[in-house]
């Protein structure tokens, strides 16, 4: 079974009229997992084993959440080192060698307009910048880096604009099913 893992970062899932439209969509697609990290750990205790077991049964592998603060939300990371370290640096063989080549999609929103992630914008850098130290992750974990999902002024998107953004992930997550990319 070929398995596209969408894990959903989001401390305020609820009420993200923005990543609930992305994941309204990507649900309506064949083989897609989607993960609510913060219902499934809202303690920030992370399973470690299950998330394990989660990477290496998929074919994809997908991260989504907000951009909090010019950088990825706090379980993220806490996921991050706690399921990433265990399998390179703890259980490589076994573990994180089953990861080598499998494509990874960043799928990112920010509250403020595209303008504003630029050199002479308020945030002084292009958000694809700001997203390097996932590249660099991806990269460290033999992932196959595929350009990342951009949703801008995800606050104050209208309908037609999430409609738009849901549309396009759709064919993004369709072209990285059929190419691996």
């Amino acid at each position: 079974m070929t398995k596209t893992l969408i894990l959903l970062f989001h401390l305020h899932f609820a009420s993200s009229r923005t990543n609930r439209a992305l994941v309204d969509a990507a649900a309506t697609l064949p083989e897609v997992e989607i993960v609510d990290m913060h219902a499934l750990y809202p303690d920030g205790r992370i399973d470690a084993d299950a998330e394990v077991a989660r990477l290496v049964a998929a074919d994809r592998i997908v991260l989504q959440f907000p951009v909090q603060w010019y950088s990825t939300p706090p379980l993220l990371k806490a996921w991050q080192d706690a399921v990433l370290t265990r399998m390179f640096y703890v259980a490589y063989e076994a573990e994180g060698a089953m990861l080598a080549g499998k494509p990874l999609l960043i799928v990112a929103t920010a509250g403020n307009v595209e303008a504003a992630y630029a050199p002479d914008g308020a945030n002084r850098f292009f958000l694809r910048e700001l997203l390097r130290p996932l590249e660099a992750t991806a990269h460290r974990c033999a992932l196959a880096w595929a350009e990342p999902f951009l949703v801008y002024d995800a606050r104050r998107a209208d309908a037609e604009a999430l409609q738009a953004a849901s549309a396009y992930y759709v064919s993004r997550l369709g072209r990285l099913s059929a190419a691996g990319h």
